[in-house]
């Protein structure tokens, strides 16, 4: 198992590179942020901006590997996201990771005035979003020559990247998905797989529509030609509706959390750096006792 831990864009920069340095030193396999532009009950507090602060991480970085948690095309055109990415995967040596989704219905939806979408309208936008941005992040740029495409929610004219790729051929995409229409995407065009389970369920049935819905991975890699034994998969494991508790709030939390996980066939956890309150509370302290054991 891998492990990943998301560090929320909150903290003045002091506080946050220690963190984000902490978690390089630590072990942990990855680190993410957010990418919003505020967030459920936290909107009221300080939240910083998601590729600044990967940027920032990665002058401060070294190994770990840097993630969005996750993108989407709510209040993002893929062309100018596609130069931040890539720049910021330059600046950090080829260690981003795009996790990215169809984006949610909340304040992110709506902010810049934007109508709110049908379930059908937000899936098409999303598979042009990540088609777009595959295209945009394999491109070395080869002197006047551009990129153009004119599709139902994005055009561009000649779009320039940054140079040649740090990651060949692109940086990893990390595709969240439950339905079958974003698992058949996830399958097609993903690096990996992520998932917080499914909202409206609890418990041990949160567990149990969680390994149905591996399974449906399964089937969409196979019909996509790709093997699912060697394909990632992400679990966050501090689902807000699942009724499974926070993975730090003790060890033998964080070590239930990872042994289901583990049977399910999921090969990264990730968790969040805790807070002193609020959602994700937690101690600090039972993150260094769990970390400690990623480097025996």
């Amino acid at each position: 198992m891998r492990h990943g831990i998301v560090i929320l864009p909150q903290d003045p920069w002091p506080e946050a590179r220690r963190k984000w340095s902490r978690a390089e030193e630590l072990g942990f396999d990855h680190a993410w942020t957010y990418d919003h532009l505020s967030w459920r009950t936290l909107a009221g507090e300080p939240w910083g901006a998601t590729l600044p602060t990967l940027t920032a991480a990665a002058t401060v970085t070294t190994s770990i590997r840097l993630g969005t948690f996750v993108a989407s095309p709510n209040f993002r055109h893929p062309v100018p996201f596609a130069k931040e990415l890539a720049t910021v995967d330059d600046i950090s040596g080829g260690r981003m990771i795009l996790g990215v989704g169809s984006g949610g219905t909340g304040f992110d939806s709506v902010v810049l005035g934007q109508p709110a979408l049908a379930a059908r309208q937000r899936h098409e936008r999303f598979t042009e979003f990540v088609d777009d941005l595959d295209v945009l992040l394999r491109f070395e740029q080869p002197g006047s020559e551009g990129i153009s495409f004119a599709g139902e929610w994005y055009t561009a004219q000649d779009a320039r990247m940054v140079g040649a790729p740090a990651q060949h051929p692109r940086l990893p995409f990390v595709i969240a998905a439950n339905g079958p229409k974003g698992l058949a995407l996830a399958a097609r065009q993903g690096q990996g797989w992520v998932t917080t389970g499914v909202g409206e369920r609890s418990g041990d049935e949160w567990w149990t529509d969680l390994a149905a819905l591996a399974a449906r991975l399964d089937v969409a890699l196979s019909a996509a030609g790709r093997d699912p034994a060697s394909f990632p998969r992400y679990l966050s494991v501090d689902s807000l509706n699942a009724g499974v508790g926070f993975s730090f709030e003790s060890v033998d939390a964080f070590d239930d959390l990872e042994g289901r996980a583990t049977e399910l066939g999921f090969t990264d956890m990730i968790s969040h750096w805790p807070r002193a309150s609020g959602i994700y509370a937690g101690s600090e302290a039972v993150l260094e006792s769990v970390a400690a054991r990623f480097t025996e």
